[in-house]
């Protein structure tokens, strides 16, 4: 049996499809349009934003999105394709997240997301985040509190 390997690696246009197909089976997921990710890949594009695939032996297992603006960033979007959670992609796709911000400056990353995505909220007290405060009915469909979370990056 092969060896499965996971790369994280900058986001390409020609992930687009499998990242919106990703997103839409993912019901905790923004769904955003293509026109939102074609912008977070274009480097004029003010806030500058980085996008993140997981590979697994050239195939996509994940992705995240985070907008820059130093000495602070947002984790706008961080999804794992159902067929591969649970197997520490999540973890890569944050860590190389924090990588690169403290290339960057920054100091602090900040998310929000549904106070009901027990999993999302364990993932990211175990990469060392803290709620800070919470959005009373924030979202919608199903209307839900939403919990703000963030890591000082060190």
């Amino acid at each position: 049996m092969a060896e499965t390997t996971t790369e994280i690696r900058l986001m390409r246009v020609e992930d687009l499809p499998w990242v919106l197909e990703v997103a839409a089976a993912s019901p905790q997921a923004p769904h955003w349009p293509e026109a939102v990710y074609r912008k977070a890949l274009d480097p004029e594009t003010a806030p500058v934003r980085l996008a993140l695939v997981a590979d697994r032996n050239g195939r996509a297992a994940g992705f995240a999105i985070v907008s820059l603006i130093p000495p602070e960033a947002e984790l706008e979007s961080i999804v794992v394709a159902p067929q591969s959670r649970r197997q520490g992609i999540g973890q890569l796709l944050l860590k190389a997240i924090g990588a690169e911000l403290k290339q960057q400056k920054v100091m602090e990353l900040f998310l929000e997301l549904r106070a009901s995505n027990l999993a999302a909220l364990e993932l990211y007290r175990s990469a060392g985040f803290v709620p800070t405060a919470v959005r009373p009915r924030y979202y919608t469909d199903p209307v839900e509190d939403a919990v703000l979370m963030k890591a000082l990056l060190k």
